[in-house]
């Protein structure tokens, strides 16, 4: 994903005027393009309701379960904002601004609220800094201050630095899954192809979800039955590998599926449902698709996405939320997500096992950068480029 205010990916050429066509025939016949419904199954109107502006660059929603119904919005630079009953606070929950190295695409990138935040106070967060010349993707514990709900202390611990040989595919999703384990979300390292090959080794943290238990040991302990726990030189903190930018991932919270976007190359933007120890692919295959396109490969081994699309139809995928909320029934249990080029929204939904039908649900113009969900199930879309929350409503 490429974070600027432009519509212009960087880490990849653009498609040739045959490419554009070859992948508009492969949209038109298959599912791999996310397309509309029949008119006998149309999908539910949605639109965006505008929340909140002035945010600068935002990246990110969380919503502690705490009863208060405070939104927590994350700007890129590093700043921590509070929306309380409608209102954007003009104070920083948390100022990260002197330690976050920012721009591209690089900066405060991820956030999760404990599970038991309104008892603990706990809550982590995900950046890029430089520390002693080198560029690394930072996950730290940070508290909330003991005088203040809407202030957190400012000094934080580090859980865990990962080296990074470029600036982009960062990554940094951060999420607690039903286990009550923090997961981890980290790109391939950057560059363009996964030049190093980070997505296929197990012995580097990068291009994988981790998943960590930080309740019982400091600064966090290895769950026993993560897949690669008693096989070194293999790390253990890794749950899933092949991935090259796993930017926004997310738990159906009435289910319990992991479903993450994952950020294509050159021609594929994916869908993936993350299970324990899978090989994703990269940088053997973009999407369903061998890589670099042309080549022969091996598919032996690799979980394809459920889901896919071609650049033609957007670049940067926005992982999304299953919906849960009561506003818009239509949509319930539909997977929604987007993408930061084309602004487009689509809804995601299972027919059969191993069968999912896309459709476009709104075409909104805007750079979204990152989803949101409320402790109601009700969605939220934040717009990188204009500084502005909005919530999906009905139509």
């Amino acid at each position: 994903m490429k974070l600027a205010v432009t519509t212009t990916r960087t880490d990849h050429p653009r498609l040739s005027n045959n490419a554009l066509i070859l992948a508009l025939g492969i949209c038109l016949l298959s599912l791999s393009c996310l397309g509309a419904d029949s008119p006998a199954n149309a999908p539910p109107k949605i639109a965006l309701q505008s929340v909140v502006s002035g945010f600068t660059t935002p990246l990110g929603l969380q919503v502690p379960n705490d009863g208060t119904g405070r939104l927590f919005v994350l700007e890129q630079g590093g700043n921590i904002r509070i929306i309380q009953n409608g209102v954007l606070l003009a104070t920083p929950f948390l100022d990260l601004t002197a330690v976050v190295k920012t721009g591209g695409e690089e900066g405060l990138l991820g956030m999760a609220f404990h599970p038991s935040y309104s008892q603990n106070g706990r809550f982590f967060v995900n950046y890029t800094a430089i520390v002693n010349n080198q560029l690394q993707s930072i996950t730290a514990e940070y508290h909330v201050s003991a005088s203040d709900p809407n202030k957190a202390d400012p000094n934080g611990s580090v859980i865990l630095a990962v080296d990074k040989p470029f600036p982009n595919h960062n990554g940094g999703q951060l999420a607690f899954g039903p286990d009550t384990y923090l997961y981890i979300g980290l790109g391939d390292g950057g560059s363009e192809g996964d030049p190093l090959k980070n997505g296929q080794s197990l012995t580097t943290l990068l291009g994988k979800i981790l998943r960590i238990d930080i309740d019982s040991g400091s600064p966090y302990v290895i769950p026993a039955d993560n897949p690669f726990v008693n096989s070194p030189p293999d790390l253990g903190e890794i749950w899933v590998y092949g991935l090259r930018n796993p930017w926004r991932f997310s738990f159906d919270r009435r289910t319990g599926t992991l479903f993450a976007g994952d950020v294509g190359q050159d021609n594929w933007e994916e869908i993936d449902i993350i299970k324990k120890g899978l090989n994703y692919g990269w940088n053997i295959m973009e999407g369903k698709h061998c890589y670099p396109p042309g080549s022969q490969c091996d598919k032996t081994g690799l979980t394809l996405p459920i889901a896919e699309y071609p650049h033609p139809i957007g670049e940067a995928i926005m992982g999304g939320f299953v919906y849960r909320g009561a506003a818009i029934p239509a949509l319930q249990g539909v997977y929604i997500f987007g993408d930061y080029v084309s602004g487009k929204i689509w809804g995601l939904r299972q027919i059969s096992p191993g069968q999912w039908s896309p459709t476009l649900l709104l075409s909104t113009g805007t750079a979204i950068s990152s989803f949101g969900q409320d402790t109601s199930g009700e969605l939220y879309v934040l717009d990188y480029t204009n500084g502005i929350l909005y919530k999906i409503v009905a139509g």
